[in-house]
């Protein structure tokens, strides 16, 4: 079980000599040391990093023996708003840049925010695909009902850059970026929530992370112009009420390491 205390002393010992050499052995990382060793530390997260950061949790926490992270995942802005209402946390990782400096600009965070994975986007439908979305142009057909995230979330501000990006791609009709607008039928509290409502046929199309429909077996990628792209960085900031910042410092290099960018990279993410 992660984070289960090890009771028998041999054990202990062996768990400690295998943790400090593969660390040692491994580029990138310089591994635990005597402020960071068995500290628990907080780290609320974007939703659309749950998978990947429970895996880097788990190695995070063999290299580091006695560790624990505990993990709170959801909307980017929702969990900054947590933060600025009092929420204890030691680290705080976002899908974007902006929601960690206006922490940083408020006072509740140490920066400057640093980037540790990017992303790509996906206009994903149920695998089916019922509404015969074929293209992006679909997007902005009558009667098509589009699933996005609420105002202030990461992903709604990458999607809208991608719209408008298609709007000026040729072929693409007056006024599309408008008519795609006209056609959100809900809106979610995160992007997790997009992807499920989607997968689950209770909308037509949505605007995902890469990393989200590569997750699910009933979402399918509509195809994106090879020209289209739209830059998605995830950064990270210690959280200035930290009880433990040089264990939240230590988790963020690891997952700036060669090792973390490894477990990131298995579930889709990509160098910043």
């Amino acid at each position: 079980m992660r984070g289960a205390a090890v009771r028998v002393c041999a054990r202990w010992l062996t768990a400690v000599v295998v943790a400090t050499l593969s660390t040692a052995c491994s580029p990138g990382f310089n591994g635990s040391s005597s402020t960071t060793q068995g500290r628990p530390i907080t780290v609320l997260a974007a939703s659309s990093l749950q998978t990947a950061f429970t895996a880097a949790g788990n190695e995070y926490e063999a290299a580091h023996p006695g560790s624990t992270v505990t993990f709170g995942f959801d909307a980017s802005s929702a969990l900054r708003t947590k933060l600025e209402e009092g929420a204890a946390a030691d680290l705080f990782a976002s899908a974007d840049v902006a929601n960690a400096q206006r922490l940083v600009e408020e006072g509740f965070a140490i920066g400057p925010p640093r980037p540790f994975s990017g992303n790509g986007l996906a206009i994903v439908v149920p695998f089916d695909n019922p509404a015969h979305i074929e293209t992006p142009a679909d997007l902005a057909r009558p009667g098509v009902r589009l699933v996005a995230a609420g105002d202030g979330v990461p992903i709604t501000s990458y999607a809208t850059q991608l719209i408008e990006a298609l709007a000026r791609q040729p072929g693409y009709p007056p006024g599309y970026a408008a008519q795609v607008a006209a056609n959100v039928a809900s809106r979610e509290d995160n992007v997790a929530a997009v992807a499920a409502k989607v997968a689950l046929g209770e909308g037509d199309a949505g605007i995902v992370y890469g990393t989200d429909a590569q997750a699910s077996s009933r979402l399918k990628r509509i195809p994106i112009p090879a020209g289209v792209k739209v830059s998605v960085t995830y950064a990270a900031v210690v959280v200035k009420s930290s009880t433990q910042p040089d264990a939240a410092r230590a988790f963020l290099r690891f997952l700036a390491s060669s090792p973390g960018q490894a477990t990131l990279a298995r579930y889709g993410f990509v160098a910043p």
